[in-house]
Formats: C-alpha cells, sequence, structure tokens
C-alpha cells in the first residue's frame, strides 16, 4: 500500500504538529495555505483549519482555566486528564475566567452557541499568548479538548504508567502552532457495536473501549447483550437469564474434555454484566460523551433466553443447554401474552440501567419454521388477525415499539424489521447493503447506514498469516474509508440519515485484545467519514496522518493493526505456505477460524472454505521433485447453516483418521502424494505430518489440497505447507 513521503512527512510534523524544543517557523503565507491539508494530524480531520503566525508555548506551569459550569469544567478538565498521562504534573487547572492577565494561559469558554449549531461544535483559536477553546454546549468544549491533545501529542512518547507517572521528572516544553479550527460534525450518529454476547468482554475493556471512541469523535456505542450463545445482562426479574443463560461449554473436542473439578463436567465459559457494573458503565459513556445503545434481540437470536425459561419458546422440545455453534438458529420467541409481557420486564429494567434515546431490539434473521410449523402459533395469528408469519413480526415489533414510546424511547432495528411493517418512529439500521436505508428514508424513517460487508469489523483488514481470526473477507482500511455515507438518493436528501456504524461481531473475536485489532485503525477511518465534511476526506492525507494516529494508540496501549503501512507480504518458494498465503479453491464461506486447542496459550489460525474445505499452491516449481511437509489441524464445525450443509462434500477416506491428499493442476483424478492423518488424529492441537515426496514434473504447477473424512466434526484444515528440493 502506498506509504507517505518521509519528506513531506517530517515537514507535515514540523509545521503542524505539536514539537519539543523551540517553536517553529511562521505558518503564515502560501505555503501554510498548502498545507492546511495535513490538518495538524487530528483524526477526523476538522471542518475548518486555518494556520496562523507562531506558535504557543506549552509547558509545567501552563494555566488552564475552566468553565465555573460544573459539565462544561469537566468536560475541558478531560483535556488536563488526557496530557497529564505523558506529562505528570503538567498544568494548572483553575476554575474561573483569566480576566485581563497577560499570561499565557488556556482557556476553554462556555459561550452562547448561534441558532442551530450542533451542541458537538466547537472553536479553537491558537495564538502565541493563548488558547481559547470554545463551544455553545459542554459536548463541544469536550471535542475541542479532544482535539487539542491530538495537536500536543506528536513527538510524545508513550504515556507514563505505573511508579513511573508518579516520578516528577523534566520535560522540554511543547509549542502549539498558530491556528484556527472551527469544526463540526457531518452526521449526529457515529458509532460502533460491540458484540458482548458471542465473547464476554471485562467491564474494565469496555470503558477502555469507550475511552478510544471518544477520543476519536465517535458517539454512540451499540451493545449487543443477548443472543443464541449468551445472556450478558442481569435482569432482577429473571435471574436465569444469567444464572442458566450466560454460560456454555465451547465447541470442540478440546473442550469437551476440559473438565472441572468443582462439577466434574466440562468447563462453563461466560460472564455477564451486573446491573451495578451497566450503570458503571453508562456513567463513564456519558461523562465522555458516548451513549450507549443496548441490543436485546428478538423474535430470533432467543436460544439462550429460551434455555434458561422454556416457557418462553414456540416447540415443545425446547433445548436443554446455550449452544456453541454459530450461524442461525430456528428457535423464536412465541407469541403469547406471557411472553410480551416478560419481554416488556426485561425492557423496563433495560431503560432504567440506559437513559438513551433509543432501544435496539435486533429483529433479523428470524427464521419463521418454527412459527409456521406451531399449530398455537397459527392459532394465536387468527386471534390476532395477522395474515402471515412476517406480519406477525410486524405485529411483534409494533407491540414493543409502542411500549418503548410509552415510555418516551425510540426502538431500533435492523433492517428486516421494513420487511413485516415497521412502527413509524422506528429507526432502521441498514446492515444488508445500504438499500435497507434508502428504503427507510423513502417511507420516512430515520436510518443508520451499518452495512455487511464494509462496516463489519470481523472481516479481515489483511492478508497476512498474523491477521487474527475473523471473517475470511478482507475489508481494509481504505475499504472503510472510501464508503459512501450517502449513497444513491441519499446522496440528494439524506435528512433522515442519523450516521453510520461498524460492528463488531464476535463469534471469531475471542480475546480482547483481538477485539481491539480488528477495531483500529479502521474506526478512526468511520470516525472521519462521520465527522469531517465531504471535501476535507483525503485518502492520502489520511495515511500521512497515520503514523501520529499509531504513536497515539500504542501510548493508549491499544492494540492494532499497522497493515495499511506495512510492507506486501512475500513467501519464498520454499518457505512455508501458511494457509492465508494459499488460495482456497473456492468461495463459498470463507472464514479465518481459530484452532480449539490448546485451551491456555496462542492457537493456530486456519483460512478454510467450510463449505469446501480444499487448498491452491500456485505456481510450485516441481522441475526436480520436491519433499512435502504440511501442518494439520481440526477445528469444530459448530455452524448453523440449514440446508446449505448438504451441499457440503466429502471425500471417502481409505483409513479410519482419513487423508491429506495432494492432485497436480487440478482437485480430480489420482492424487500425487497422500500424507495419512493418523498420526494427528488425537491431538487437539497442530500436528506436523511426516514427510512425502512428490514426483517431478517440468515447469510450475498447482498443487491441491483436500482431506478425506466421513463426518463434518470435526472438520480437517491446514495450517502449513512446505516444499523443500
Amino acid at each position: 500500500m502506498r506509504r507517505p513521503a518521509p519528506a513531506c512527512r517530517a515537514a507535515a510534523l514540523l509545521v503542524w504538529g505539536c514539537v519539543t524544543g523551540g517553536p517553529p517557523a511562521h505558518a503564515g503565507g502560501p505555503d501554510a495555505a498548502h498545507g492546511i491539508r495535513a490538518t495538524s494530524d487530528v483524526i477526523p480531520a476538522p471542518a475548518q483549519l486555518v494556520p496562523g503566525r507562531g506558535a504557543f508555548p506549552l509547558g509545567e506551569r501552563t494555566v488552564v482555566w475552566l468553565p465555573r459550569d460544573p459539565g462544561a469544567g469537566e468536560s475541558a478538565r478531560y483535556f488536563v486528564d488526557l496530557l497529564r498521562r505523558t506529562h505528570p504534573g503538567w498544568l494548572t487547572a483553575i476554575a474561573g475566567s483569566p480576566g485581563r492577565t497577560e499570561r499565557p494561559a488556556i482557556v476553554f469558554d462556555l459561550e452562547r452557541a448561534p441558532p442551530g449549531a450542533s451542541p458537538e461544535s466547537y472553536e479553537i483559536r491558537v495564538t502565541p499568548r493563548r488558547v481559547v477553546v470554545s463551544a455553545g454546549d459542554p459536548r463541544g468544549l469536550f471535542y475541542g479538548g479532544v482535539t487539542l491533545w491530538q495537536l500536543c501529542t506528536v513527538g510524545m512518547g508513550a504515556p507514563a504508567i505505573g511508579a513511573q507517572s508518579a516520578r516528577r521528572i523534566t520535560l522540554p516544553e511543547l509549542h502549539i502552532p498558530a491556528l484556527h479550527i472551527v469544526d463540526a460534525p457531518r452526521f449526529r450518529w457515529r458509532g460502533l457495536m460491540l458484540d458482548s454476547a458471542r465473547h464476554f468482554q471485562s467491564p474494565a475493556f469496555i470503558m477502555r473501549y469507550i475511552d478510544w471512541m471518544a477520543l476519536h469523535k465517535l458517539n454512540v456505542l451499540g451493545w449487543h447483550l443477548t443472543d443464541d450463545q449468551g445472556w450478558r445482562l442481569e435482569i432482577s426479574k429473571y435471574p436465569r437469564l444469567t444464572s442458566v443463560g450466560a454460560w456454555r461449554v465451547p465447541a470442540g473436542r478440546a473442550a469437551a474434555r476440559d473438565i472441572d473439578p468443582a462439577t466434574g463436567r466440562a468447563r462453563l465459559y461466560g460472564g455477564f454484566y451486573t446491573q451495578d457494573d451497566v450503570r458503571r458503565i453508562v456513567a463513564h459513556a456519558a461523562a465522555r460523551n458516548v451513549t450507549l445503545v443496548p441490543e436485546i434481540d428478538m423474535p430470533g437470536h432467543a436460544t439462550a433466553a429460551i434455555v434458561a425459561y422454556p416457557q418462553l419458546g414456540v416447540t415443545s422440545q425446547p433445548p436443554q443447554a446455550v449452544p456453541a455453534d454459530w450461524g442461525i438458529y430456528p428457535n423464536l420467541f412465541n407469541v403469547e401474552e406471557s411472553t410480551f409481557a416478560f419481554l416488556e420486564d426485561v425492557l423496563a429494567e433495560v431503560m432504567g440501567l440506559f437513559p438513551g434515546e433509543y432501544i435496539h431490539v435486533g429483529g433479523d434473521e428470524a427464521v419463521k419454521d418454527q412459527w409456521k410449523a406451531s399449530a398455537r402459533v397459527q392459532a394465536r395469528m387468527r386471534e390476532l388477525g395477522v395474515a402471515n408469519e412476517e406480519a406477525l413480526q410486524g405485529y411483534f415489533t409494533h407491540r414493543m415499539g409502542e411500549y418503548l414510546r410509552a415510555h418516551d424511547r425510540r426502538l431500533v432495528g435492523w433492517d428486516e424489521i421494513l420487511e413485516g411493517g415497521v412502527p413509524a418512529d422506528a429507526t432502521v439500521m441498514s446492515w444488508r447493503g445500504v438499500q435497507g436505508a434508502i428504503a427507510a428514508a423513502a417511507a420516512g424513517h430515520d436510518a443508520v447506514l451499518s452495512p455487511d460487508p464494509t462496516l463489519y469489523l470481523d472481516s479481515r483488514q489483511g492478508r497476512s498469516p498474523s491477521e487474527p481470526p475473523g471473517r475470511g473477507t478482507v475489508e481494509t482500511l481504505a475499504d472503510v474509508y472510501h464508503f459512501d455515507p450517502l449513497p444513491g438518493p441519499l446522496a440528494a436528501d439524506g435528512r433522515h440519515v442519523l450516521g453510520l456504524q461498524a460492528n463488531l461481531w464476535t463469534e471469531h473475536v475471542r480475546t480482547e485484545e483481538r477485539a481491539a485489532y480488528m477495531t483500529w485503525p479502521r474506526a478512526a477511518a468511520l470516525a472521519e467519514i462521520g465527522w469531517s465534511p465531504p471535501a476535507r476526506l483525503d485518502w492520502p492525507d489520511f495515511l500521512a496522518r497515520l503514523p501520529a494516529e499509531f504513536r497515539r494508540l500504542s501510548g493508549l496501549g491499544v492494540h492494532y493493526s499497522d497493515d495499511a503501512l506495512a510492507p506486501p507480504h512475500t513467501v519464498g518458494p520454499h518457505e512455508r505456505h501458511m494457509s492465508q498465503d494459499l488460495k482456497t479453491c473456492t468461495d463459498k464461506l470463507v472464514l479465518s477460524l481459530e484452532d480449539d486447542a490448546p485451551m491456555e496459550g496462542a492457537r493456530a489460525v486456519f483460512l478454510i472454505d467450510i463449505m469446501n474445505p480444499c487448498w491452491i499452491l500456485p505456481a510450485a516449481d516441481l522441475s526436480h521433485g520436491s519433499t512435502l511437509t504440511a501442518a494439520v489441524g481440526q477445528v469444530p464445525f459448530n455452524f448453523q447453516i440449514g440446508k446449505d450443509i448438504e451441499a457440503i462434500k466429502l471425500n471417502a477416506p481409505n483409513t479410519p483418521a482419513g487423508e491429506l491428499e495432494v492432485r497436480l493442476d487440478g482437485c480430480q483424478g489420482e492424487p500425487v502424494a497422500v500424507l495419512p492423518l493418523a498420526p494427528a488424529a488425537d491431538n487437539d492441537a497442530v500436528t506436523t505430518l511426516p514427510a512425502v515426496p512428490l514426483p517431478s514434473a517440468a515447469g510450475p504447477h498447482d498443487l491441491c489440497f483436500r482431506f478425506t473424512q466421513r463426518t463434518l466434526d470435526p472438520l480437517w484444515a491446514l495450517d502449513w505447507v512446505q516444499l523443500l528440493p
């Protein structure tokens, strides 16, 4: 990928960022005007930035004047706290006005906002004697402080941590180049969604995630709290939702063998958020201008709740344990009055915890087979005067929407809610491309664009074998940055577009470190297209600002991807080719799957098309013969894919454990090599198979690798192959 030119980069750092040492040369004149594009390494790029002359010296004894208004004062104090992370003991914060003093100072000023101004807008004026951050609302002052902090991060090292943070050390002065920024957001919904249902993250991580969002002016966190694989929110009236619904046995043989001595059964995995946890998180978010939008999925994605309370389900044989398969389950809530009462009780407690305007009720992927097959559901449809199952979901959604409206809240749902009719004040989140937003806006509904695959952060960011597990598709930083949030007819009339949101689904994102990695820096690109006006969007300039962004993320302790600035990944002909270096024979359902073993420590990651487990090593040189070595593993086939499973074809094995077969220039016909899998059959982790010779063949040839096996679970996977002369 393109890298910024080093000479230009150095100039940008000198002229635009806070630098250590003496003040830079004045920034006026034509050259400075041309340099506006650098936007001081700030992400997202400010709407307007005009350079001035000289620089403001920022040192240990600089005074920061805070508004007396408590809310505005806390917003301004956030800047002080941020700077002290890297410069302990710096700045003297005083509540009040500087008056006529000539002493250099930073002033946060809460002033009357002009009519129609966004409450998140702000202005920064930097002169050699004073920095003034002004806004008409504490939210604007907060973002002004965030921008000022970013202006002060160029050239800084990582923040002081632990004992070092208390040590008084002498640090050189910083200098903020004189400039004038006028800034306001393009959209009012600039969001991320974090799935805590598939994998639980600690409350501490959720709060750090919110911190990182706030420093990029992202202001909505969609919090996916319930799904088939787990119910994560404590509901006082229904304790089994978390005592039962929050725990499962992970998929795979390794987890089944991991016996908990306390119970004598397979160890349970999970967790949940107490209501006190949620109150702390909500307060933490509010102080950072982040609104939490909880998602309680209905009528589908309900298996965990039905396991906890079987009377909520449709069938006479409800599921008995919280499942560990990914995909779409058929289990729906029934439509009895008692179930609606249960859901209203849940929403009542949810509203008591989350004060924001919006409550997300899911509505996606509700397979209607159980409703169609149930005599009782069909009878209820006749009682309710509902014509079909799609209309029944519409009734369901309307009923929840009316309940929320009666409590001064608004319903949000995924774009499937449009299919059965939708409450008049409902907001539609468009995930199946952008058509849901277009249709919603045409019908007068507000919409948030959140399309798969571009804004799905569980896709890989690059093709390197070091990428963590996720979807097999690659959605790069550039893909996110070039997403158009006002496509088609929305470009001419975007009144109903609230904004955009990127979603981190966590089926394959098991750890908090990986959740951070999959989010950043793609969330920074999202922040820019959600905040900055279209005229300020500039991909080469964004790339030029990335090194400063990476330094800030490193200083915050964020595990992020640097793929956008990394050199291309190459593999020599006799080096190991990881599965990510190979081609899948087809692209039906490609996933980057983590091995289920070992239970502790690093695990292998396999790139595999689960509908056709088959790999190609292209253009192998077999002119003088080669020795092939391969490493293999097994992954659980824990995928709910409905009838599509019938399309998966397996080659029959010749031995009980099966074989890895190698073919030349195609995947049919007789294999040129066979590697028995018996050495790997009882190993839950990766096994290197004994090497086998390959026959010589003139010129380059494609090698096809396929396993033989009788059943899908577990599924054999290729970790790496290596050819040696």
